[in-house]
């Protein structure tokens, strides 16, 4: 599917961007309850799941048991399902996880659509019952997945490659803090050795000639093949050793890897960010398909 949104040519939105973006539009509904099936889309899919929660729910009424009602409130930020009089949110379906959506044509209070479930990543199809607004409804959700998959392309994309950045450049920060640390410990160990050296070659009583093998600082060239010298201090214990350079990594002037922003790799950002971008990519790609259908067949199901 080239666009990530179908739907009824003759199907026209009803309400204004602002009150899904901003606000969120809510129904009073009826919840016949959620079934797990194979597909993402498919009327037949709905078709099913219908059948076989309207035959369940006629079982709990039988036993006396009523339909539980629900609050929905839709937005570009989902479709959530609350208890009405508490407020408690039973189910949170993010829109891109929502794949398909329909209300029956020959019942005007079902619709129904299918949701990849967040924690077992399964499809469930969500049935409600809502005095003859489900078209309504079935509208305003997919009014609310356009404008959140426009949103997502002109500044949702972006927002989270700025985290990505940003978390980059977070952990590229503590790296220089931990460097620095240890530059700093280095210098310290360099300026003792160096005083050290000092005391024990340059003592105030002696009057030995310096050797012309040492430099303008009084100090005796570091070699790499001669070995350090072992002349204890006047506490007798070894100066600290000259920690060697590694050349199997190349480092700048200050000791730390140079950062290169055109060579980190996927697996330099934080593994949450990076498959919340590709959760999303992979679900507005595979897009919203509305339809008002008939996938209520049976004399029997026509009322509740």
């Amino acid at each position: 599917m080239n666009r990530a949104f179908s739907r009824k040519k003759d199907k026209t939105w009803m309400h204004t961007p602002e009150a899904l973006s901003k606000h969120y539009i809510p129904y009073n509904a009826k919840f016949l309850g959620s079934t797990e099936v194979e597909q993402p889309k498919g009327t037949e899919v709905v078709r099913d799941a219908v059948r076989k929660l309207k035959f369940a729910r006629h079982i709990k009424k039988s036993e006396g048991q009523k339909t539980p009602k629900v609050e929905l409130q839709i937005s570009i930020y989902g479709v959530k399902i609350l208890e009405p009089k508490t407020k408690e949110v039973q189910h949170n379906c993010q829109l891109h996880r929502i794949s398909f959506c329909a209300d029956d044509k020959t019942d005007k209070r079902i619709f129904t659509f299918i949701c990849k479930d967040s924690e077992s990543n399964k499809h469930l199809c969500y049935v409600f019952d809502s005095e003859k607004c489900a078209e309504e409804i079935t509208l305003t959700i997919g009014q609310a997945f356009d404008l959140a998959y426009r949103k997502f392309l002109e500044s949702g994309g972006k927002d989270v490659e700025t985290r990505k950045q940003i978390a980059g450049l977070q952990k590229r920060i503590q790296e220089l803090e931990t460097e620095n640390t240890e530059l700093r410990n280095k210098v310290q160990d360099l300026e003792n050795q160096l005083r050290t050296t000092q005391i024990s070659t340059s003592p105030a009583t002696s009057m030995t000639p310096k050797s012309p093998s040492t430099d303008i600082f009084d100090m005796v060239p570091f070699s790499p093949i001669t070995p350090q010298s072992s002349t204890p201090t006047r506490n007798g214990t070894q100066p600290p050793p000259v920690p060697s350079r590694s050349t199997e990594i190349k480092r700048d002037l200050f000791g730390a890897e140079p950062f290169d922003p055109f060579n980190c790799g996927a697996g330099d950002f934080p593994p949450d960010i990076q498959s919340k971008l590709d959760e999303m990519q992979e679900g507005f790609k595979m897009g919203l398909t509305l339809e008002g259908t008939v996938f209520c067949l049976d004399p029997l199901d026509s009322r509740c």
